[in-house]
């Protein structure tokens, strides 16, 4: 391995070991300054971490924070993440009333990143890791987050996306989008089937509290066959568990999410 391999990962080491003793977002600027990074070589460095899914880029703010895929590094991650614990009991809800998958999302940049999972107990079912990322297009819960968005940051966010997704199959008309993001705030919830996998199926719907200042979707998913057969029953266990959460006082206007 080569020195600059070696130093790079000396550096993101650095950079995460920063964040466990501030623990606070921090801007590209203020990282290279505190550990004395050329801003050249942080910057590709932060890029490669979000890229990774250890680092949550808040476009806003230009600001980074770790996403739980670093929680062996600090215990104090997900008491900042999930505060009283309302979330985490909503996720425990509607995993205990439909026993399918049940996972967090949050919006990373131009990615959807899964924060928080819990496996199905059905015998036939899909399997996501914890923190896994997907093009925010690819999945029903990138959906709702980008319902959040005003029309020039929706049609910027989608350009972007398909920038990022590998596969030219994969990317998406931004009308084709626009249309399901109109169906979910009417439906007040999102559905599809067959994405991301052939013959899954998911409902997503926002929480009423922010996670760093972000918006968060609590979504189950598993076999589509067996969400159309309890279509109604699985629908109104999410409510629920949605209802259950205090509402953030902050939250009482649609999010918009500035770019």
């Amino acid at each position: 391995m080569s020195d600059d391999k070696v130093k790079s990962a000396a550096r993101a080491f650095e950079i995460l070991e920063y964040f466990r003793l501030s623990r606070q977002p921090r801007s590209m600027s203020e990282i290279a300054t505190a550990l004395g990074y050329p801003l050249s070589s942080s910057t590709v460095l932060l890029k490669t971490l979000v890229k990774l899914g250890y680092l949550n880029y808040e476009r806003r703010a230009r600001v980074y924070f770790p996403t739980t895929k670093v929680t062996g590094l600090g215990e104090w991650i997900p008491r900042t993440l999930f505060g009283s614990g309302q979330v985490l009991d909503a996720m425990k809800d509607v995993h205990a009333a439909t026993g399918e998958g049940v996972f967090l999302g949050a919006k990373n940049d131009v990615y959807l990143q899964y924060i928080q999972t819990m496996p199905s107990i059905h015998a036939l079912r899909f399997h996501i890791e914890e923190s896994t990322i997907r093009p925010i297009t690819q999945s029903v819960a990138g959906l709702v987050l980008l319902a959040t968005l005003p029309a020039d940051k929706l049609e910027n966010t989608v350009r972007r996306a398909n920038i990022a997704t590998s596969r030219t199959g994969d990317r998406v008309k931004l009308a084709d989008v626009v249309e399901k993001v109109e169906e979910i705030r009417r439906q007040g919830y999102g559905y599809v089937e067959n994405i991301p996998f052939d013959g899954g199926a998911t409902f997503a719907m926002m929480l009423p509290v922010l996670v760093q200042g972000q918006p968060i979707v609590l979504a189950i998913g598993g076999v589509a066959d067996r969400f159309r057969k309890n279509h109604d029953r699985y629908l109104q266990a999410l409510r629920k568990a949605v209802r259950s959460v205090r509402t953030d006082p902050d939250f009482d206007q649609p999010v918009q999410i500035e770019l």
